[in-house]
């Protein structure tokens, strides 16, 4: 089994505040990562400043923040705090997000994704290693910012990374790559483009369930709801599974949400969320490992099996 073994936090059936005696009860389960995520819920940074205290000595990463939600300035003290609170622990998953996110729900511009996201980690990598940055990139410019307290060691940036450029841009210049809604299969296809030497995450999305049909009627839902996202779109065509899809996005662009619900194969359910018994899970887990992923994130869903349960039948000292 790989060294890294995630959890996503906060977890679905309970708010930050409440999270708190479970979350100190990973790192003697062995779980070695803390992640965060950021949509429209709790934002990115705060649950990692509480796990910092909560889970001492994990790793604490965001997957991720958007880079087009935040001035470059705001993300670089953002990230430089918590690198102080976890010194060498903590690691910046940024990405370019969705026009839903960045336009919609925060009035921001969402253009030139791949720029963006190439621009923010080049500013980071300077801001966070201390340099005064006046400089203009592609999409944005900077002018005289330099963080008032640096942190002592940079933390590590990895990008969210779904096709080849973006996974190329994560080796080529930052410290891993970020993805998620793929089957073990996928891992091979997404590893050829991210090459051997640079860590690749994942969040997985686990349901210890055995209720085979309850939990692809909530898959279904998830999925719709990722998979008719542009970039996920795109990022399921390169995978392969661009026709055996179609139906549902036909149904979805023509507003017909029920029958792009049932136009997602069981398959398709079956490939991209973990479910079944506890060691059926964990075993589906191994394969995404076997086939490159270095750090499994996992985001257990809730099912029979309450989350509590969940979070220890699946943590590798289980």
């Amino acid at each position: 089994m790989t060294q890294n073994w995630g959890m996503t936090i906060p977890f679905y059936d309970r708010s930050l505040a409440a999270s708190r005696e479970l979350m100190e009860e990973l790192p003697s389960l062995g779980y070695t990562d803390l992640w965060s995520a950021e949509v429209n819920g709790i934002d990115g940074f705060t649950p990692l400043a509480l796990a910092a205290q909560w889970a001492p000595g994990t790793r604490l990463g965001t997957a991720i923040v958007p880079v087009s939600t935040r001035g470059p300035g705001l993300l670089a003290m953002s990230a430089a705090t918590l690198a102080d609170l976890a010194p060498e622990r903590f690691v910046l998953g940024i990405g370019s997000s969705s026009p839903a996110i960045v336009e919609r729900w925060n009035a921001m511009e969402f253009t030139k994704p791949f720029a963006r996201t190439r621009d923010t980690l080049r500013f980071l990598r300077k801001a966070l290693a201390g340099e005064k940055v006046s400089e203009t990139y592609e999409t944005f410019t900077v002018k005289g910012f330099k963080l008032e307290r640096a942190p002592k060691a940079a933390p590590k940036i990895v990008l969210a990374a779904l096709r080849p450029r973006m996974l190329r841009l994560a080796a080529e210049e930052a410290d891993g790559a970020i993805t998620n809604w793929l089957s073990p299969a996928d891992v091979r296809k997404v590893r050829a483009e991210l090459g051997p030497d640079t860590e690749l995450i994942a969040r997985l999305f686990v349901c210890v369930s055995e209720d085979t049909e309850a939990v692809r009627e909530r898959g279904r839902w998830m999925l719709a709801s990722y998979l008719t996202v542009p970039a996920y779109a795109a990022f399921h065509d390169w995978l392969g599974r661009g026709e055996v899809l179609r139906p549902m996005h036909e149904a979805w662009a023509a507003g017909d949400r029920k029958a792009a619900l049932r136009a997602i194969p069981d398959e398709v359910v079956d490939a991209l969320i973990v479910h079944g018994d506890a060691a059926t899970c964990r075993a589906r887990i191994q394969e995404y490992v076997d086939n490159g992923l270095d750090t499994p994130v996992l985001a257990p869903l809730p099912g029979e099996t309450p989350i509590d349960q969940a979070v220890r039948e699946l943590a590798p000292k289980a």
